[in-house]
């Protein structure tokens, strides 16, 4: 009896097609994704659009809350309240913002410059050196007789009060200014442009030249924000500038962005309410003492305040020799950040 064997045997292998039927999603994908994730003029947007959104909606309720007013007192300085709200909320956005983007692209949120493990040394630390370095200027200025101070303004316990709430408001200034222009969006517009430094020139140093041209991109766009200041000047927005590098300086090094939200913390503490000057154009009710500038706007820096003095350029050679004998750089730099993998 003859048995049937051909329904065993496998069946012949299909001809190869020129085209897969995947081959679409994969070219799709690689358009938004790379090796690293959702590429990084995807993620910029994204942050972009989901804060523009989070802004919108917070001024909507402000809006109808709080309907606006004018907020400058009689003597044009600004008051505690609307200058603290003014910067917490868009504050709130960006950290918002930033862990939303740190869980879409599943990385640890201390990548973006809040982390490490000396947060609190390095923060110290900053808080230190802004108001020793700010000092010698002050005095500066003051014995050149291009700042003479008027009067105290505050006694007794209104010293301690007003100190300590507008050391928090310049505190909430720092946090902001330093998060938002060296956190999620300079270590992402770092992170592309390694990678295409590296496509195009094939280096090794492609992350350091990515950093630094980020790092020149965002202390030029963090220098033109300060001309919307009342009584800014050319110098004053120079000095933003370069304040913006040397703080890029530091998140180099370190790896951490706490060291310059220290030293601006109290850089902006001590000119607003200590020593009663202007701070970028802007004053603020309650400070400790009176003064007013006294000679021509490009030393004594007029309007604008101590920093649009030119005599503030051996200061600023200071605050680097600062950060480069009292942050060497370790470990904790900064490539050492954009090399940490996606979490799974």
């Amino acid at each position: 009896m003859q048995t049937q064997t051909t329904d065993l045997l496998p069946d012949p292998p299909l001809p190869p097609t020129d085209q897969s039927p995947m081959d679409h999603p994969s070219t799709l994908r690689n358009i938004f994704f790379g090796v690293e994730g959702l590429r990084a003029g995807w993620s910029i947007l994204l942050f972009a659009a989901i804060f523009a959104a989070f802004m919108f909606v917070a001024h909507f309720i402000a809006v109808k809350i709080h309907p606006p007013t004018h907020h400058a007192s009689s003597d044009n300085t600004m008051p505690f309240y609307f200058m603290l709200l003014n910067e917490a909320i868009p504050l709130v956005g960006v950290c918002l913002v930033t862990w939303i983007m740190s869980k879409v692209e599943r990385r640890p949120i201390g990548v973006y410059g809040l982390g490490g493990s000396s947060k609190l040394p390095h923060f110290i630390a900053g808080l230190a050196w802004g108001i020793i370095c700010l000092s010698p200027f002050i005095f500066i200025l003051w014995k050149a007789g291009f700042l003479v101070f008027d009067q105290r303004l505050l006694f007794g316990t209104d010293i301690f009060r007003y100190g300590a709430q507008w050391l928090l408001m310049f505190f909430v200034v720092g946090l902001l200014e330093e998060y938002f222009t060296r956190g999620y969006l300079q270590y992402t517009l770092t992170r592309g442009l390694a990678g295409l430094f590296q496509w195009a020139f094939k280096t090794p140093h492609s992350k350091a030249f990515a950093f630094w041209t980020s790092a020149v991109i965002f202390s030029l766009l963090f220098g033109f924000a300060h001309g919307s200041n009342p009584g800014e000047s050319p110098i004053g927005l120079l000095t933003a500038g370069i304040a913006s590098m040397m703080f890029c300086l530091v998140l180099w090094r370190t790896g951490s962005l706490w060291w310059a939200i220290g030293f601006h913390t109290t850089w902006d503490w001590g000119q607003s309410y200590l020593y009663g000057v202007a701070d970028s154009g802007i004053m603020v009710q309650h400070h400790l003492l009176a003064t007013h500038p006294v000679g021509k706007p490009l030393l004594s820096g007029g309007t604008t305040g101590p920093e649009g003095s030119i005599l503030i350029l051996p200061i600023i050679v200071l605050i680097v020799m600062v950060i480069v004998f009292t942050l060497p750089r370790t470990h904790a730099g900064y490539t050492r950040l954009l090399e940490r993998p996606i979490e799974s």
